[in-house]
């Protein structure tokens, strides 16, 4: 078996395969992206789609010291998909086993990050230290907001969106009288994806996608004791096709992302980042901003974590 064939989801198996990335040997799903470093862990969470590699990105421009974990989702259970605080409370163990005590530093882009407040939730509960929660472009839902049921399908055309017009509004209405398998291959029937690709592995990863998402939709935000970095992409990235149409809340255009009805607007350091929310990493320039930021932030994050004796909740 090789290195690559022990990582759980198929996103992550390809990225340790195209880095010659060997995986944690505590922890199998965990990728260790820069082993060593005088400074406390930083550990990188997915995307809402499963997706790691943005942190491979990332640290190959930041100028910082420390080991670089990037941590996969848990193990979905069929019959009884995790709650979001469960998915927390399982990150939070892999943290410990690799950093037994904090101060505990995470990152997370996209709505994903949303994993990232409730892990440093779950760890403050411990008693532990959370000098910085690092949100790329994360954006806290509308209260009473509710999921599409065609959330994945749309997801998949966001992955999409280079297609020309005709494809792509091909593609769009099959979506929406189509089920995740059924679009997937319509895609690579009319070549928006290679004949060659195993849609099995792309169909788990969406169901795993739809119930990360339906986890997010069943969380609570909390105030926490902590302070956030928001880096924020300042353009606006509009959708194509008819979810274009729809409203653009203040969650997606306020720097604050809707972070500011959970926390006090004295506690989330809004930080520009040029780009939208897909060219802030796409963009060598834009990433490279980005990295720079972040950097800062964790610096930063390492100093005032030596003042600091913790939270309590």
């Amino acid at each position: 078996m090789s290195a690559s064939d022990l990582f759980r989801t198929p996103i992550l198996m390809d990225l340790a395969s195209k880095l010659n990335l060997e995986p944690h040997l505590g922890n199998l799903g965990v990728i260790p992206i820069r082993a060593a470093g005088s400074q406390p862990s930083l550990f990188f969470l997915p995307t809402g789609l499963g997706d790691c590699s943005y942190a491979v990105k990332l640290i190959s421009e930041m100028d910082i010291d420390c080991p670089v974990y990037a941590v996969p989702w848990p193990d979905f259970n069929e019959l009884c998909p995790p709650t979001l605080e469960e998915m927390a409370s399982q990150a939070g163990g892999v943290f410990m086993d690799i950093q037994p005590s904090g101060p505990y530093r995470l990152a997370r882009y996209s709505s994903g990050g949303i994993l990232a407040y409730a892990i440093a939730q779950h760890l403050l509960r411990l008693g532990e230290t959370v000098s910085c929660v690092a949100l790329i472009d994360v954006a806290v839902p509308v209260n009473g907001s509710t999921m599409s049921p065609k959330i994945v399908n749309h997801l998949v055309l966001e992955r999409l969106e280079s297609l020309e017009d005709e494809r792509f509004g091909e593609l769009e209405r099959f979506a929406e009288k189509s089920s995740i398998s059924q679009l997937l291959e319509k895609a690579q029937q009319i070549g928006a994806l290679p004949s060659n690709r195993d849609l099995r592995d792309d169909a788990v990863m969406y169901r795993k996608v739809a119930r990360f998402h339906a986890a997010l939709q069943g969380y609570e935000h909390q105030s926490l004791p902590v302070a956030i970095h928001q880096f924020y992409a300042t353009e606006i990235c509009r959708p194509r096709g008819a979810r274009a149409k729809s409203s653009i809340g203040p969650e997606v255009t306020s720097p604050f992302r809707g972070w500011d009805r959970v926390l006090s607007s004295a506690s989330i350091h809004t930080v520009p980042v040029p780009g939208d929310h897909l060219t802030i990493m796409s963009i060598p320039e834009n990433c490279k901003c980005l990295a720079l930021s972040l950097s800062i932030a964790l610096s930063n994050s390492e100093k005032n974590g030596k003042r600091d004796t913790g939270w309590e909740l």
